[in-house]
């Protein structure tokens, strides 16, 4: 089995004879075997007959997409997968975020997620407040800022639970724990922790406003209606994630070609693609959850591709999935990735005259069995039409550790790609 080694590379790199190249991205869809699926994960137990023609057709391997240091999050991940440097790069998740819904962040600013959470006694019950709705959480945002909002303090509204918060002045030295890491878990003990004695006062403002939030929604007239409704509440903010505006080169400086594009449901991932100097693509009925416009996402992508160079499709139902816990919903979302997806990209490209490029990973398992992100390195596939196959002949999280490359990490796997 060959090991591709670490290698010296000036950047942009060479553009000669570079196909076009798509990016299919499975949210959290690696996980671990399961015993209710006969010992085997999500990924081996799904009808995935793409995703396994096109493994016998490429080449495979696995990719460390959480490099050491790191907390195993999307925005990790995902800027790992396009070839970012962590170490000079990395803010959090929250300036991402910014980026996306169009807050742009000044000096001396600090961006951070900030969910809506459902707090049930003293647990964090879900990372979601069930799922709520964008409208709905819309109107929870523009009530918090009525009541919170100052010189020093603004809130912005995302998508569902995905909200920011922006603080002038705060210190982004603090130990914030993701909601999705803790359900069911005593929320107090969860609270922010400043890292050092400069951010202790930024830890105490933020601690007081998930309190004071507890308080201020518990009746709103949204949460009222969720009540009857029988569904969770929106009860609580929860501000993770803390950085500053990020220096990131963008992709085309990187890489040289000359237009990409980003096709997500998720602003974490519009956010990359604004810093990463990607065209976001906007799809209707894209929701980041199971019930997401599939085939409207792979016709954008098509459609795409006929005036970029680049395009990172990202598909964020499987990780939902695990962090609920649902290993038939998991299973769901892995098929329907295939079958209305994959197979629709696959059957188009197979019939065009100019060959493209296609590599299909995921960035980080996420195992319904503990319901949050680890660091294992992940499967990944690249198929290249008239270019030589490994003997991987499906696509997992065990058959591509036979396949040709090994465990690549860093910006290997984005090189081998794009070369």
């Amino acid at each position: 089995m060959l090991l591709m080694k670490k290698a010296t590379i000036t950047y942009p790199l060479p553009v000669t004879n570079r196909m076009k190249t798509i990016i299919i991205l499975g949210d959290g869809m690696a996980d671990e075997p399961i015993e209710a699926l006969g010992g085997k994960t999500p990924m081996q137990y799904a009808d995935t007959p793409y995703m396994d023609l096109l493994a016998s057709l490429g080449v495979t391997g696995q990719m460390k997409t959480v490099a050491d240091g790191f907390h195993p999050g999307s925005e990790v991940a995902n800027l790992a997968v396009l070839g970012y440097d962590l170490s000079t790069v990395y803010e959090g998740r929250g300036v991402l975020e910014a980026a996306s819904i169009g807050v742009t962040l000044q000096p001396g600013e600090m961006a951070m997620r900030c969910n809506l959470v459902c707090i049930e006694g003293d647990l964090l019950k879900n990372h979601s407040a069930g799922h709520i709705s964008t409208e709905e959480a819309d109107e929870l945002i523009c009530f918090l800022n009525q009541h919170f909002a100052s010189e020093q303090i603004s809130f912005h509204t995302g998508v569902s639970y995905r909200h920011l918060l922006v603080v002038k002045g705060g210190d982004k030295h603090l130990d914030c724990t993701p909601p999705h890491d803790v359900p069911l878990q005593p929320f107090r003990s969860l609270m922010i922790q400043p890292e050092t004695p400069e951010a202790e006062s930024t830890a105490q403002l933020l601690n007081d406003l998930i309190l004071r939030s507890q308080e201020l929604l518990k009746d709103h007239p949204v949460n009222r209606k969720r009540i009857a409704a029988g569904k969770d509440l929106a009860n609580s903010i929860w501000p993770w994630s803390p950085g500053y505006r990020p220096a990131m080169k963008t992709m085309q400086d990187m890489y040289g070609f000359s237009q990409g594009a980003v096709i997500s449901a998720v602003d974490l991932i519009r956010g990359i693609g604004v810093y990463a100097g990607l065209n976001n693509i906007e799809v209707e009925g894209a929701t980041g959850l199971y019930d997401t416009n599939y085939e409207g996402k792979a016709q954008a992508a098509l459609e795409a591709l006929q005036t970029h160079d680049f395009v990172y499709l990202h598909i964020e139902a499987s990780d939902e999935a695990g962090h609920e816990g649902d290993v038939a919903l998991k299973v769901k979302t892995i098929e329907n990735l295939d079958k209305r997806v994959i197979r629709i990209i696959y059957e188009e490209l197979k019939n065009r005259e100019e060959p493209v490029a296609i590599a299909i990973l995921t960035d980080h398992p996420t195992p319904c069995s503990i319901r949050t992100h680890t660091s294992t390195p992940v499967p990944f596939l690249i198929y290249k039409p008239g270019e030589p196959a490994d003997r991987v002949s499906c696509f997992d999280e065990f058959s591509v550790k036979e396949g040709k490359y090994g465990v690549l990490e860093g910006d290997e796997f984005i090189r081998l790609l794009l070369n």
